[in-house]
């Protein structure tokens, strides 16, 4: 192995790099101009996302344990968008007075966490992701407890760390029974050894529902409200998108390579964990009022649809996983840009808050209205082509049951994302929110997310090179 062979290891790399300036710069950098940490993290990172998307060779490090390939590398590509655009709404937040003195800390502390992402959707083998896993958790709960005079803030860190902490031990526990009686944590020997050994699927059990913590699969998902409750908007945002993503592209990684022979196995416990978590997500999103918990249960409700991709079991199932994620990314984001907007003016993260916003704020409403058709799979917008991919892989699959239970669920949640919409349109207010410009940064945001949601539903090309480059996975 020569040094040439860690341009395998190039986003990983640059990453770091970038954290490692950003230390020194706010060394160095004098109190008064700590602004300044928000304008070069942001464009280092968006040079960082452009250099990603440069051709990549495929191999392998350390033995097996790092591995890229055109997959994995587009899979990366579509976190760093989503950081991107967390850092553009990021900038008035963090030059509040509270925050200063800790910028650089926030983009050291989500790089980082980002950089243990990568190295879960790279993984070779059991002890990679779980180094990856451990890397991306505890910067996260430093960064769900970051406002420091916030008792929420405090009270989402603590619930955050003690969740991931029983998690991991869970999915460490899985792993165990896994290596004794397969003797390897390489996902390569490991494929070959996998059998009905009642050990194995015990600790494969448990390694889903590991996972299933991650990804705020129902009943592994009580913390979820609660943490996006009280983190800030940034952060949850990060957690509703680049986390759950993560976790996502690993877990269904994982499932093709390693257990694709026990199927058996994992195909009915994934069918009642989608069927439990579309239900439950809904039905809890229904009541209510608080914008950040109600975007929580509906992002449980789209982990729910996720796994009907997941499910398929194949390149088509991949395809269709990695394509939604894309679309989900610019969708969440334009509704959290619009609602850290409106709580950076005012303060207001209620829906009764936002009634006659189109009157005041025509902008920021049709955004949000575009976002909320988006995840509910109102066509014409990206949302609605990427849920029927996701059906449409579940049926070829045979399971049109599922699938039934899916368009049902997807009818419920047509009620409460109109419930957003009939608050801002039609619902009157005698003090609705008063008219606001929104920063340039937000803006450019917001501009990103629009384009995603009406451009990727109709650019064929993007679904067809997904599916192009998900080989190696039957």
């Amino acid at each position: 192995m020569d040094i040439s062979s860690f341009n395998l290891m190039r986003n990983e790399l640059i990453l770091v790099g970038i954290v490692l300036v950003l230390l020194i710069a706010e060394i160095f950098t004098k109190d008064e101009n700590k602004h300044r940490l928000i304008t070069m993290g942001t464009v280092l990172f968006g040079i960082a996302t452009l250099i990603n998307f440069l051709p990549l060779q495929e191999g392998q490090l350390f033995g097996g344990s790092f591995q890229t390939s055109q997959m994995t590398a587009f899979m990366k590509s579509v976190l760093n968008m989503a950081v991107f655009i967390i850092f553009l709404q990021s900038f008035t937040w963090l030059k509040r007075e509270e925050n200063h003195g800790k910028i650089g800390e926030f983009f050291i502390l989500i790089i980082s966490t980002l950089i243990g992402m990568d190295f879960m959707i790279s993984s070779g083998d059991f002890l990679m992701m779980y180094i990856g896993l451990e890397l991306a958790t505890i910067p996260m709960a430093a960064l769900a407890a970051y406002e420091k005079f916030s008792e929420k803030s405090a009270e989402a860190g603590i619930k955050l760390i003690l969740t991931s902490a029983l998690s991991s031990g869970i999915l460490l526990y899985g792993l165990s029974f896994i290596y004794g009686t397969t003797g390897s944590i390489y996902f390569a020997d490991i494929v070959g050894n996998i059998g009905h050994n009642s050990l194995q699927t015990f600790g494969f059990v448990f390694f889903v529902a590991g996972m299933a913590f991650k990804i705020s699969l129902v009943p592994f998902h009580l913390w979820t409200a609660d943490v996006y409750e009280g983190a800030p908007i940034s952060v949850t945002a990060y957690l509703s998108v680049v986390s759950k993503g993560a976790a996502a592209f690993t877990f269904m990684i994982i499932l093709y390579r390693v257990f694709s022979t026990i199927t058996v196995v994992w195909e009915p416990l994934l069918y009642t964990l989608a069927v439990a978590t579309m239900t439950v997500g809904n039905l809890f999103a229904l009541r209510q009022e608080n914008l950040k918990r109600f975007m929580a249960f509906s992002s449980i409700a789209q982990a729910g649809f996720i796994l009907l991709g997941i499910m398929q079991g194949g390149q088509l199932g991949m395809t269709t996983v990695v394509y939604f994620m894309l679309i989900y990314v610019f969708t969440n984001l334009a509704a959290f840009g619009v609602i850290a907007a409106i709580s950076e003016k005012t303060g207001k993260e209620n829906i009764s808050d936002y009634n006659s916003l189109y009157k005041t704020n025509p902008g920021l409403s049709l955004i949000l209205l575009l976002s909320m058709f988006s995840l509910a799979g109102i066509p014409p917008v990206a949302g609605f082509f990427g849920k029927f991919f996701l059906f449409t892989a579940a049926g070829a699959k045979g399971y049109y049951i599922l699938v039934l239970i899916a368009v049902l669920n997807a009818t419920v949640s047509l009620y409460y994302y109109l419930r957003v919409v009939k608050a801002m349109l039609i619902d009157k207010s005698d003090t609705p929110i008063a008219t606001f410009k929104t920063p340039l940064p937000m803006r450019i945001s917001l501009l990103i997310c629009v384009v995603g949601i009406f451009f990727i539903g109709f650019a064929s090309f993007i679904y067809e090179y997904i599916s192009k480059i998900s080989f190696g996975i039957n």
